[in-house]
């Protein structure tokens, strides 16, 4: 299982194996695209009690759906989460699978942007929810539109096709 570099992903998206909508060619970067935020966002309800963490789990029923302007902006404070979502939608062939991972620029000043389940399955062909934490001491201004995470973009042993239930997510 190999990792493609720049050459390869252009060389796959030029072929049409794999979407990235809207495509941006100098987002390509040595190994991996960069991706935008999108101004679709999903905030977490204040609740008092608890929220059993089951198969059955929906995130809907401790979130709002919250849509910004294109040119305005989300206070992140600190300790704070929020779901977000890539402008761009990639679609994979059953060959290629992907990984979802933050930028170091943001990293470093406590912004994380996908922390858990960054695993990307073959055959996707959607947007991609980010998982956003404020880890720093300070308020943090998102900006739809900023590259703000990276896809990796991994080659499969074999062929197989995501049918699950966020096959087809198109908002946080």
């Amino acid at each position: 299982m190999s990792i493609l570099t720049h050459d390869e992903i252009l060389k796959e998206v030029k072929a049409g194996n794999i979407g990235i909508d809207p495509f941006v060619e100098n987002a390509i970067g040595p190994a991996s695209v960069d991706l935008r935020l999108d101004n679709k966002f999903r905030t977490f309800k204040k609740i008092q009690g608890t929220f059993d963490v089951t198969e059955e789990a929906n995130y809907e029923q401790v979130t709002e759906y919250l849509e910004i302007p294109q040119d305005g902006t989300y206070l992140l404070s600190p300790g704070e989460s929020v779901l977000g979502i890539t402008l761009e939608t990639i679609s994979l062939p059953p060959s290629i699978c992907g990984w979802l991972e933050g930028r170091s620029r943001f990293a470093r000043v406590g912004l994380t942007v996908h922390v858990t389940a960054s695993f990307m399955q073959p055959g996707i062909s959607n947007k991609q929810v980010l998982e956003i934490n404020n880890v720093s001491p300070i308020p943090l201004l998102l900006h739809p539109g900023t590259y703000i995470c990276q896809f990796i973009f991994q080659q499969c042993v074999g062929e197989a096709c995501y049918s699950g239930r966020f096959v087809n997510q198109i908002k946080p």
